[in-house]
């Protein structure tokens, strides 16, 4: 059975990328039939940050990455936060030691400060490799600090088939003798992710291809053991555009700044399979359960993905069309309450002029407030050549519509009476529905477009106001 998980620090925010290995985790360990496991890696202590950990389980369920196994529901092969396993961690190291495949080291950190660059990159000299356990028990007794090291091997190469890439391979001589043990008793997540994984039986790690380097470290650990190595997919990364990825300024890098944005939960998910991934039917707006249905290894790309937002705002929109009317207006609720029109017009009526006019719930307020914005506006607006309509037009006609909407009682104010009355006017009066309707639409908005024609706004707005902003508009003319 194929066991994938998750395994984010809580350091703040969760983003897009921990999200995309989350999801595609999700994905591969359902469409096998097999487990998805959830893992909290907290022994970075200095990076802790506080409610990190209740984010991340929120978001989890909010997304519908639904973990078989995780810190919150348990399983048989907890504990499911790691510094739960501090032990365990300094138990493995132990044999390592005694195995000759790590040491302990008491360099103190000006001493690592003052060794020369190698390639731009500091590396330790191995200067406590040569220390006997006699030495070695002497400093543990005396008190001193200390870290213990994996050891690399000397010579030769180490080589693994990762899903996406390929076959990859690095020289030993290359790799640093890394830390495994810190010096506060933690283990580095270089050690700690290998013996979490083999303890709780994962067999397929996924994870950015910033690991494909380090994963020969990994992997030489699994051969000191013993044990089993997993199956590795790692995945490319997401990009702001061709040089720069994408990060926490860019304002869209996590989850939590695209809800912010106006974005629905399913369009997010939707978008963030794509990023990398692609069906072979090259569809793009998928439902949760078409991408289980479909999601493949096979489909993960090698190059890097570029984060298009304007791709995930058309995207979004769709999911926005698709919402009933009272989907709708649940969602939108709050942010017609933050407009100017908030408590004033009948929300209901509202929802259905916008829902088919906006890709983000955070465009509602700029939709709207012009209901509560009339003033001044530029009388070139009434020239529209399609609708035949000029702001001459607009002097010759708005009268006459005034005329008929005063004589329309207040209980006929709905649109569809509205509407057929200027159509009747406009054929008594041998002109263009267009050229009553437009002249209307815009002495009622001053705005260049709108969500809802003439008859809709006037329905809004209720005959008074109508009726005082066509004088006013007629007033410019």
């Amino acid at each position: 059975m194929i066991r994938t998980r998750f395994a984010p620090s809580p350091t703040g925010y969760l983003h897009i990328g921990g999200l995309r290995t989350a999801l595609y985790s999700y994905l591969y360990a359902k469409k096998t039939g097999g487990r998805f496991i959830l893992r909290i890696e907290d022994t970075d202590r200095e990076r802790l940050v506080e409610g990190s950990v209740e984010n991340i389980l929120k978001t989890m369920k909010e997304t519908g990455l639904i973990y078989d196994e995780g810190p919150d529901v348990g399983g048989e092969f907890g504990p499911y936060v790691q510094s739960e396993r501090k032990n365990d961690y300094m138990k493995y190291a132990l044999q390592l030691v005694e195995q000759g495949d790590a040491y302990f080291c008491f360099c103190t950190k000006e001493r690592l400060e003052s060794l020369p660059d190698v390639n731009g990159a500091r590396r330790y000299d191995r200067h406590c490799l040569k220390l006997s356990k006699e030495e070695v028990a002497a400093k543990i007794a005396a008190g001193e600090p200390y870290v213990i090291r994996q050891k690399m091997p000397d010579e030769g190469v180490s080589s693994y088939v990762d899903a996406v890439f390929g076959e990859i391979s690095v020289e030993n001589r290359e790799l640093e003798d890394n830390i495994l043990i810190k010096s506060d008793g933690m283990p580095t997540y270089n050690f700690a992710n290998v013996i979490d994984d083999h303890l709780m039986n994962i067999n397929c790690v996924m994870r950015g291809m910033e690991y494909l380097s380090s994963t020969p470290k990994y992997n030489l650990l699994y051969d000191a053991f013993g044990w089993e190595r997993p199956l590795y997919v790692h995945m490319p990364p997401i990009m702001r555009d061709a040089r720069h990825k994408l990060s926490k300024r860019d304002g869209s890098a996590s989850y939590e700044d695209l809800l912010k944005k106006g974005y629905l939960k399913p369009a997010i998910i939707n978008y963030i399979a794509l990023l990398g991934w692609s069906p072979k039917n090259d569809r793009e707006k998928l439902s949760f359960e078409e991408l289980k249905e479909l999601f493949s290894i096979e489909g993960i790309n090698k190059s890097p993905a570029i984060f298009d937002e304007q791709k995930l705002k058309w995207l979004n929109g769709l999911y926005i069309k698709e919402l009933t009317p009272d989907e709708f207006l649940a969602a939108a609720t709050p942010y017609l309450d933050e407009s100017k029109v908030a408590g004033r017009y009948d929300y209901k009526k509202l929802c259905a002029l916008i829902q088919g006019r906006v890709d983000a719930l955070t465009e509602i307020p700029d939709k709207v407030n012009f209901l509560e914005e009339f003033g001044e506006f530029d009388n070139s607006l009434y020239v529209n050549a399609k609708q035949k309509s000029d702001a001459e037009i607009a002097k010759q006609n708005l009268p006459a519509v005034v005329s008929l909407l005063e004589g329309i009682p207040d209980d006929k104010w709905e649109n569809a009476e509205l509407y057929s009355a200027l159509k009747l006017l406009a054929e008594k009066t041998g002109v263009k529905n267009s050229q009553l309707l437009w002249p209307m639409r815009v002495a009622l908005s001053g705005r260049e477009s709108t969500p809802g024609g003439a008859t809709e706004l006037a329905e809004l707005l209720g005959k008074k106001e109508t009726l005082r902003r066509l004088a006013f508009s007629l007033s410019k003319l």
